[in-house]
């Protein structure tokens, strides 16, 4: 009988804990949602992009939400921190903003909603198949892939008789690798001779972009956040040696490029910024949710053609 009794409150002890727990996790009407922005690092882009998520997200739920947006200066292993920290907060929804962003809250979580954005491929970013455009379980988001064929034959546009054309991109980023093989396939399906030209963080950077001036009539960039970070170092060498840019993004066009088959940073965020909303207010679920696309806009910078003499192809319009 003694042995049945203490049995029974053990039970009663766990049954009490765990209520207790559900409890605690359990949101009053009164607290505020809460949700954690990580930012791989300080460029247009992905401010803009951020910008975007928060603007959105407000104008959806206004002060019944809380957005915490934290930075993490380009270092891979902030961003393990910075997702870390908002897991042990129980935030109610991550946005993880560029691809390493991604990868540290697809590692941290299983459970808290993510939402990606400034993401290319995700299934290349997540090393998973995508189905009708799912990612499934606790992940989904928006893409800022432009289409890479179109922007090769943006090259061949500006340039019809280009032999030679280098590819420079951060080795550290899957989704600049994934990029490069796709423009590479294309200009060399073309009869255009192409070179990698690999740097592994921003102290490479100058000394990789003098060596593909060196070697290429005109250099390709991806969308790759380190190269964004540089565009202006990149953009000295460039207009020294005479070489024009091509980029997958436009403000690192602005920065050191001719032209850009590009997308509207902040409005990718604003998309973003409605899915978390919709996530949030419980109307969607995050598991059954497709990555969204952004339109893509030929642009050029006048400036660079300018210097560079080189005439605009019709259908292009200048950067602001």
């Amino acid at each position: 009988m003694k042995k049945k009794i203490a049995i029974i409150l053990v039970v009663a002890i766990v049954l009490v804990s765990c209520v207790a727990l559900v409890m605690c996790n359990k949101k009053t009407e009164n607290e505020k949602l809460t949700v954690g922005v990580c930012q791989l690092t300080q460029h247009a882009a992905l401010d803009q992009a951020t910008q975007g998520f928060v603007d959105a997200l407000k104008a959806e739920l206004g002060d019944s939400v809380e957005i915490e947006v934290q930075n993490a200066s380009g270092d891979t292993n902030v961003c393990n921190t910075i997702i870390g920290n908002f897991v042990s907060k129980n935030v109610d929804l991550i946005m993880a903003n560029a691809t390493p962003a991604l990868q540290a809250a697809y590692s941290a979580t299983s459970t808290i909603p993510i939402l990606g954005t400034s993401i290319t491929e995700y299934g290349v970013a997540l090393g998973t198949t995508l189905t009708n455009g799912v990612v499934g379980g606790n992940v989904s988001g928006t893409s800022d892939l432009a289409p890479l064929d179109e922007q090769a034959d943006m090259i061949l546009e500006f340039m019809p008789d280009v032999k030679t054309v280098g590819i420079v991109f951060c080795s550290a980023e899957a989704n600049s690798a994934y990029q490069v093989a796709e423009v590479k396939k294309h200009l060399e399906s073309k009869g255009v001779t192409v070179k990698e030209f690999a740097f592994s963080d921003s102290n490479d950077v100058s000394a990789v972009v003098s060596a593909a001036c060196g070697e290429c009539e005109a250099l390709y960039i991806p969308t790759d956040n380190t190269a964004a970070s540089c565009a202006e170092t990149i953009g000295n060498i460039v207009r020294e040696k005479k070489i024009p840019v091509f980029a997958g993004e436009e403000n690192t066009a602005k920065g050191c490029g001719v032209a850009s088959l590009t997308i509207s940073y902040y409005d990718l965020g604003v998309a973003t910024g409605k899915m978390a909303a919709k996530i949030l207010k419980g109307e969607a679920n995050v598991s059954t949710m497709r990555v969204e696309y952004a339109p893509a806009t030929k642009k050029y910078n006048k400036e660079m053609c300018d210097l560079l003499g080189m005439n605009v192809p019709e259908g292009y319009e200048e950067m602001n």
